[in-house]
């Protein structure tokens, strides 16, 4: 195995060789939430991001850092790859609280191993799944407390759906024309820089933990577990940056 592939799975935590199978996609997607938070740090501090996969592994790998879906799923593609996993990337349509049909800006992926074919996505902050979907319309997957599935709509393509507050929720929505790396560039661009850009609004980082989540939005922390939320407001800078650094492992 190539000690960049070695070096990867070290910081997701993976154990073992990994196999051409369900249990280790479904590890490695595991692994890559619990470890590598979504942010968009970068974006609020006005430093230019690269989708080139050398980049992406050096920031994310080698530094420790996080990202946001076009970085995190780019690398998580590279990896998949490396691990002869079949996978092909797709655009997406990002519906969860949206009034009004959005742009396509969300990177997702459809990976085929021996046991089927599933939706892969390491590059959301918020509640997704933690386990890949089976790619069958119609079918529930249950993980955890949380419920998922995929139905197909005439404009949308295939939507991703969420059962919460005891209704099926549109989670993001994708069509089948495969994407290369390049076509991600010009909507991160956006993301980026555009004065409308919710990405530029305020810090936003997310990690799983095996009883929640940690979530910062706008330097307030919220630790999400069994016994319920806690909230952590850091008096200073000094302490803000302490506090990603302890909860998300990023030295900003």
């Amino acid at each position: 195995m190539q000690k960049e592939i070695r070096a990867y799975l070290d910081r997701i935590g993976f154990e073992g060789e990994p196999s051409n199978d369900y249990k280790t996609l479904s590890r490695l997607q595991e692994c890559h939430l619990l470890t590598v938070p979504y942010e968009n740090l970068d974006i609020m501090r006005s430093i230019p991001l690269s989708l080139e996969p050398r980049d992406i592994y050096e920031k994310i790998v080698i530094r420790g850092r996080g990202g946001y879906c076009f970085e995190l799923n780019g690398l998580f593609t590279w990896l998949l790859r490396e691990l002869k996993f079949d996978v092909t990337e797709y655009m997406a349509r990002f519906l969860r609280d949206e009034t009004e049909i959005p742009m396509r800006r969300h990177r997702v992926l459809r990976v085929v191993c021996d046991d089927g074919v599933y939706l892969c996505d390491v590059g959301v902050g918020g509640v997704i799944p933690r386990l890949p979907v089976k790619m069958e319309l119609g079918v529930v997957n249950v993980q955890g407390a949380e419920q998922y599935k995929l139905e197909k709509e005439d404009f949308l393509g295939t939507v991703l759906y969420e059962y919460k507050h005891g209704e099926w929720r549109k989670l993001y929505s994708f069509t089948a024309e495969e994407q290369l790396n390049i076509d991600y560039v010009m909507p991160s661009f956006y993301c980026e820089n555009h004065p409308e850009s919710y990405f530029r609004t305020l810090d936003m980082v997310h990690i799983f933990t095996e009883e929640g989540r940690k979530v910062v939005a706008d330097r307030e922390l919220k630790i999400f577990g069994k016994s319920g939320v806690e909230i952590i407001v850091p008096e200073s800078e000094e302490k803000y940056k302490e506090l990603l650094e302890e909860h998300f492992g990023l030295k900003i």
